[in-house]
């Protein structure tokens, strides 16, 4: 039933789109909406910096947890996502067999390829997957050791949904590798031009968003790296001269690259980019709108999202 897996992303990625029109038809009334259900809804797509802490409800605040918990959510897909890698790795290359509880869940939702040669499919499933792991990694590495975090925070509902995204993520990968598993038999490896490319975007955009990243830890540093200020200021450099959110933007190019790995005709990943796609769009609009507001000053030039586009 790999149609079910494709379908529940396509309407997660249509979920996000309509809160992205809903906000965008809010921002347009008279007072950007002032009554009960529109405080509630702005609190519920805001994070971060974008939350409008003065603004808020008392009841709202009971809603929220610390912004610098989104570690937790790369502490669940190393976790989780590097159980998944070991345990497909060791079913490939070992020939031992997946946990039965995998079992039933990739009997139900897995791709069934039974007349064609799945080498390749299968490789490109363990590469995303490694791929998808090596990301969740760095983010921590990066939460860790070079973001600097005010005290902005998420709402409860985006928290919790946050830590079973990488969950969920993690599991259609698994989902892509054809359910008529070899017994025994290893895995002919195959290294193919659509490998080759997606990697290299992977490792490019990656180095990108960590520059990005690094340009807005220096903003609340010294150059001898202590914190000075958890204020917010323009960030300038790499691909903050064309866009608002160049850490959103390649966060999008990471999925593609990923899609260009699974051999560009994975149905189910590119709803999954198309999910990535609207959820990065809204936090990108919410950000750009922040820059706006605050800084009269801010480069008019500059797209929110996707450089000379959006």
């Amino acid at each position: 039933m790999p149609a079910v897996l494709a379908a529940a992303w396509a309407l997660l990625a249509a979920a996000f789109l309509v809160l992205l029109l809903l906000h965008r038809a809010q921002a347009r009334r008279p007072g950007g909406g002032t009554d009960i259900a529109s405080a509630f809804f702005q609190d519920l797509i805001r994070y971060g910096k974008t939350k409008r802490g003065g603004q808020q409800d008392a009841w709202l605040r009971h809603l929220q947890v610390p912004k610098r918990w989104f570690i937790h959510f790369y502490v669940v897909s190393i976790l989780w996502n590097g159980f998944l890698l070991l345990r497909l790795f060791q079913a490939e290359f070992l020939g031992a067999s997946l946990p039965p509880w995998i079992q039933i869940f990739h009997s139900a939702f897995g791709r069934d390829l039974q007349n064609q040669n799945t080498d390749s499919e299968r490789f490109s499933a363990l590469l995303v997957l490694l791929l998808l792991w090596l990301h969740s990694f760095q983010r921590l590495a990066e939460c860790l050791y070079t973001s600097v975090f005010s005290n902005g925070v998420i709402h409860i509902v985006q928290y919790c949904f946050g830590l079973g995204y990488y969950v969920a993520v993690g599991s259609t990968v698994l989902c892509q590798v054809p359910t008529n598993v070899r017994n025994g038999k290893e895995l002919s490896v195959q290294i193919f031009w659509y490998h080759i490319i997606g990697i290299v975007m992977y490792v490019w955009a990656s180095l990108h968003q960590h520059r990005c990243l690094v340009i807005l830890a220096n903003l609340r540093k010294s150059k001898s790296g202590e914190v000075l200020s958890l204020n917010h200021s323009i960030p300038f450099g790499d691909w903050f001269e064309r866009v608002s959110c160049p850490h959103y933007f390649a966060e999008l190019l990471i999925y593609i690259s990923m899609a260009i790995t699974f051999g560009f005709h994975n149905v189910t990943w590119w709803f999954v980019v198309m999910y990535v796609f609207f959820n990065q769009t809204l936090a990108a609009v919410l950000c750009h709108e922040f820059y706006q507001e605050k800084f009269t000053s801010y480069p008019k030039h500059r797209k929110a999202f996707i450089p000379f586009i959006f």
